[in-house]
């Protein structure tokens, strides 16, 4: 089924589709299987030379990651998506897909301490160089390109400085030179839509918002279906030039009468066939039942942590409260102009006390969650230093907007007092 709705409520009910087509059920059903019988040979001949698009073995494709894929692609205003086993595949793998040995991207510095590690060190030893600029000037990404420059980084609402990038900057300058803009929408969904503003491909961990309930974990691939690789084909030599990996084939060309979607199949039948990342059924089927109600979560999560926000501005324990309705100037226009209905359920603040107190706030919280996650409808709380960025230099900590008395909060959907009540208890605790 092919979604003619515009509003993300119905899209993240109806979109990819309808019912099972051998039974008629509504829900999608959790495909458990490995392989799929063949119609006769002259089918199996036609998908393995992707002259048709179909089911042949699971770590390249399954019905209910396909239902997945389509929804969120929908969602997005993409044409196709790929569902892979975590968040960190799905960063991989969007720059794995473009860039080779020698080759280089440029990234924000604004990154989640995972993916900074990612680019910082694994990348480095696959020979792919990540060069990290400051986003809150987009022609730092146009100095740091040459021309093994193969894409654009960033997040969001990056995790955890909470400043939202500047999309279509950033966007124009790579366009022309042919290098595309790949967006980690982890925090924003519903709220924010990259492509609208210029982004060629997003990127998701589905374990937090979208899954929204710390019950698997997955991440997608989405295609916007907008970028010309054909018309860079110097810059962008893994789609447009021969494939000895699949039998010679050149992906501008190979997938051209399936659609603008050689930047996702490329990934799907190279990448996914070969690195193996590929989602369970079982996980795909639970986040399609997260998308069902995302649209609504994200107006909760929003509406809380604006309260969260103000109610931790005036708090004589607080010297700072990072949230982006509270910022001014760039940083503010940047929130506004990106942020559609909210600015995201993550709240960071830091304490007066530094580290000491960071740490004894999150041991005195009741009701909130410390765990090393964001996006469940439960509030989760965790100290950065200490945890997700400790890997990190301190100047990688400080150049991600880490500092010792920093605490994140991802403020979820219980009632708005009852969150308030267990962050003023627990700062109650920390008193000297």
């Amino acid at each position: 089924m092919t979604s003619t709705y515009t509003n993300s409520e119905t899209i993240a009910l109806h979109a990819g589709y309808r019912s099972d087509p051998a039974t008629g059920a509504v829900a999608v059903p959790i495909y458990q299987t490995t392989s799929y019988q063949f119609k006769d040979t002259a089918h199996a001949s036609r998908l393995f030379a992707l002259q048709e698009l179909g089911n042949i073995y699971t770590r390249i494709m399954n019905p209910t990651q396909d239902a997945l894929e389509k929804r969120i692609a929908a969602l997005d205003g993409g044409v196709a998506a790929l569902a892979v086993s975590s968040g960190q595949a799905a960063s991989a793998m969007s720059i794995q897909n473009l860039a080779w040995s020698g080759d280089n991207i440029v990234s924000s510095t604004d990154l989640y301490g995972g993916s900074w590690n990612l680019f910082a060190n694994t990348l480095k030893t696959q020979g792919i160089e990540v060069r990290f600029v400051d986003p809150s000037d987009p022609e730092n990404f146009r100095r740091a390109t040459d021309e093994r420059t193969r894409a654009y980084y960033a997040e969001t609402l990056p995790n955890p400085k909470l400043n939202v990038f500047p999309i279509k900057p950033v966007a124009d300058i790579g366009r022309p030179m042919g290098i595309p803009l790949i967006m980690d929408n982890t925090a924003a969904p519903i709220i924010c839509r990259p492509f609208e503003h210029g982004a060629a491909i997003n990127v998701y961990s589905m374990t937090k918002y979208i899954g929204g309930h710390g019950n698997s974990i997955g991440g997608i691939i989405v295609d916007s279906g907008t970028f010309d690789w054909e018309g860079a084909a110097e810059r962008q030599p893994a789609l447009n030039s021969s494939d000895d990996s699949y039998h010679g084939a050149i992906w501008t060309e190979a997938v051209k009468p399936l659609g603008p979607i050689a930047y996702i199949m490329r990934a799907r039948v190279v990448l996914l066939r070969d690195l193996g990342s590929a989602m369970s059924p079982q996980n795909a089927f639970q986040f399609i039942q997260g998308i069902e109600t995302l649209p609504l979560r994200m107006r909760e999560h929003c509406k809380n942590a604006s309260a969260v926000a103000d109610y931790l501005t005036n708090h004589k324990r607080v010297s700072s409260v990072i949230y982006p309705g509270k910022q001014s100037g760039e940083a503010k226009y940047r929130a506004n102009e990106y942020l559609n209905g909210g600015f995201g359920g993550l709240v960071g603040f830091e304490l007066q006390g530094g580290k000491v107190e960071g740490q004894k706030f999150i041991e005195a919280l009741n009701l909130f969650y410390h765990v090393a996650n964001i996006g469940d409808a439960r509030s989760l709380a965790i100290h950065p230093a200490s945890t997700t960025h400790s890997q990190l230099k301190s100047d990688e900590q400080a150049l991600t907007g880490v500092t010792d008395g920093y605490v994140r909060l991802s403020i979820g959907i219980e009632h708005i007092d009852d969150i308030i009540a267990d962050l003023e208890q627990a700062l109650e605790t920390i008193k000297s």
